[in-house]
C-alpha cells in the first residue's frame, strides 16, 4: 500500500463496486521508463524555459515531493470514467516535471468530508492505524481501511514532502445543491454558518496536524467552487454563489491566520474561475453530477501552479504520426535529429542530449565508443555493443547504439533511459501526454 495512490471520489450516487473497479485499475497502474515505451512524443505548446524569479522557496526547489490529500477533486473522478482519472493532480505533477525532479502521493479518499481528513490527519500525526469508520462512516471507498491501516506510509510521505496540496470541502456544502432553493433566506444563511463554523475547525486542526509532522512543508488548500449554472434558476444560483464566497472568505481567512504564525499557508482561488462557466467546466448539465470535467481540471490545476510556482504551461499530446520528443530540464529537445524508437526503446542523437543536460562527451574514434561525463558519474556507449558501461560497470542493453544517417550526417543515437538514469538523472513518461521528461 505504501508508496501507492489512492484515488477517491464524492458523488453521493457512485456505488461502491465502480469506484472499486476504477480503484483496482488505479492501483496496478505503475509509471514507465521512457525506455519502456514505444509511443512517446512531445506536447504541443509552450514549455517552460526556465524557473520564474521567486522568492518563495518552493518556486526555487529543483526536488518536489508532492503529497495530495482530500475528496474526489484530488483523485480527478469523472462520472461514467473507463480509465484512469486524469485530473488536477496528474496535471500537478506535470507542472511539477517541467521545473525539477517531482514525486507524488495522492491519498484522496472517497466521499471525504473535511471531518473525516481532520481524523485521518488525527491519526495520522499520532501514526495510529485508523478503519474506514474511524475516517468518516459508510465511505465509498472500498481502500479507505487500507490506506487508513497504513497511516504510518502517509505520515512518511507528509513528513518528507515539501508541499502538501488539499482539496475538501465539497462534501460539507453539496447538500445546499438540493436544498437551497428550498430554504428561506435566513434558513439559508444559517445553514451556510453552521457548515462553515465546522469546516473552519476541520480545517484548522487538518492544518496543524500537517504542522506538526512537517513544519516546513507548504500547504496549499483549495476554495470551493460552485458548480450549479445559472440556468438551473437565478434565485438558486445568487443563493449558492453566496454560499461559495462565504467558503472562499472562510478559507481565506483560516489561511491568514496561519500566515500571521509564520505557517506557509496558501489558498488556490479556484472558485472564481468557474463562475460564468458551471456548465462548460463540470458535469451538471450532462449528468447531474457536480464534478469537473477535463476542462474543470485542468482550470483548478492552472490555478494551484500558479499559487505555487507563478506559471502554468499548457501541455497536449502530440498529433498522431508525430515523432516522440522531449522535455530536458523544462526544455523542449528541438532538433532536427529527431528521436527514433527501436523495439520499443528510444534513442536519441547522442550529442543532443549532451548540450541539453550540460554534459560532455568525447569520442574514440578507434574503438566506435562515446563517453558520456557529467560531475562524478560516466558513460561509455560503443557503437553496436550490446552492453554500455556506467561508472565502469556493464549493464546489458537490449537493442545497441546505432549510427543513423539525417541528410548528409551520420549521427550516433543511443537509448536515452539508459544514458539519462546511468547520468543520475531523473526520467518520467507521461503516458497521457506521450511525453517524457528528463531532470538532472
Amino acid at each position: 500500500m505504501k508508496r501507492k495512490r489512492i484515488w477517491s471520489n464524492t458523488a453521493a450516487s457512485l456505488t461502491a463496486s465502480m469506484l472499486a473497479g476504477m480503484l483496482l485499475l488505479a492501483s496496478s497502474a505503475q509509471p514507465a521508463h521512457a525506455a519502456d515505451n514505444s509511443s512517446i512524443a512531445l506536447p504541443a505548446g509552450k514549455t517552460q524555459a526556465s524557473l520564474p524569479a521567486q522568492k518563495d522557496a518552493i518556486a526555487l526547489t529543483k526536488e518536489f515531493r508532492i503529497v495530495t490529500l482530500g475528496d474526489s477533486i484530488t483523485v480527478g473522478y469523472e462520472p461514467n470514467l473507463k480509465e484512469l482519472p486524469y485530473g488536477y493532480v496528474e496535471r500537478l505533477q506535470e507542472q511539477g516535471l517541467l521545473h525539477g525532479r517531482t514525486k507524488v502521493d495522492n491519498y484522496g479518499i472517497a466521499g471525504l468530508k473535511s471531518t473525516g481528513l481532520k481524523n485521518f490527519t488525527d491519526a495520522m500525526k499520532e501514526s495510529k492505524a485508523i478503519t474506514s469508520e474511524a475516517i468518516q462512516p459508510s465511505l465509498p471507498d472500498p481502500r479507505a481501511g487500507q490506506v487508513g491501516a497504513n497511516i504510518a506510509a502517509v505520515r512518511e510521505d507528509v513528513a518528507q514532502a515539501n508541499l502538501v496540496a488539499i482539496t475538501i470541502g465539497g462534501n460539507d456544502v453539496s447538500e445546499l445543491l438540493g436544498s437551497a432553493d428550498k430554504l428561506s433566506d435566513a434558513e439559508m444563511e444559517a445553514k451556510v454558518k453552521e457548515l462553515l463554523s465546522s469546516y473552519t475547525a476541520n480545517v484548522s486542526a487538518v492544518i496543524n496536524n500537517i504542522h506538526e509532522v512537517n513544519p516546513n512543508a507548504k500547504i496549499v488548500i483549495a476554495d470551493q467552487y460552485q458548480p450549479m449554472p445559472e440556468v438551473a434558476g437565478k434565485e438558486l444560483y445568487a443563493k449558492l454563489m453566496e454560499a461559495s464566497q462565504g467558503f472562499t472568505a472562510t478559507i481565506d481567512g483560516i489561511a491568514a491566520e496561519f500566515s500571521a504564525k509564520g505557517i506557509d499557508v496558501k489558498v488556490a482561488h479556484v472558485a472564481k474561475e468557474f463562475v460564468g462557466g458551471e456548465g462548460t467546466m463540470t458535469h451538471m448539465i450532462k449528468d447531474r453530477d457536480f464534478h469537473p470535467n477535463q476542462y474543470g481540471y485542468e482550470t483548478i490545476a492552472n490555478v494551484f501552479a500558479q499559487t505555487i510556482w507563478g506559471d502554468y504551461t499548457k501541455l497536449t499530446a502530440p498529433a498522431a504520426g508525430q515523432p516522440m520528443n522531449i522535455i530536458v530540464s523544462g526544455k523542449t529537445l528541438d532538433t532536427p535529429y529527431k528521436p527514433i524508437i527501436r523495439n520499443g526503446k528510444n534513442f536519441v542523437a547522442i550529442q543532443d542530449i549532451v548540450n541539453a543536460v550540460g554534459a560532455t562527451t568525447v569520442w574514440d574514434n578507434k574503438t566506435s565508443t562515446a563517453t558520456i561525463t557529467y560531475g562524478d558519474r560516466k558513460v561509455d556507449v560503443k557503437i553496436g555493443a550490446t552492453a554500455v558501461q556506467v561508472n565502469g560497470a556493464s549493464v546489458t542493453v537490449d537493442t545497441p547504439a546505432f549510427l543513423n544517417k539525417v541528410g548528409k550526417e551520420s549521427k550516433t543515437y543511443v537509448p536515452l533511459a539508459m544514458v539519462a538514469e546511468g547520468l543520475g538523472f531523473d526520467v518520467q513518461y507521461v503516458a497521457k501526454l506521450k511525453t517524457v521528461f528528463v531532470n538532472p
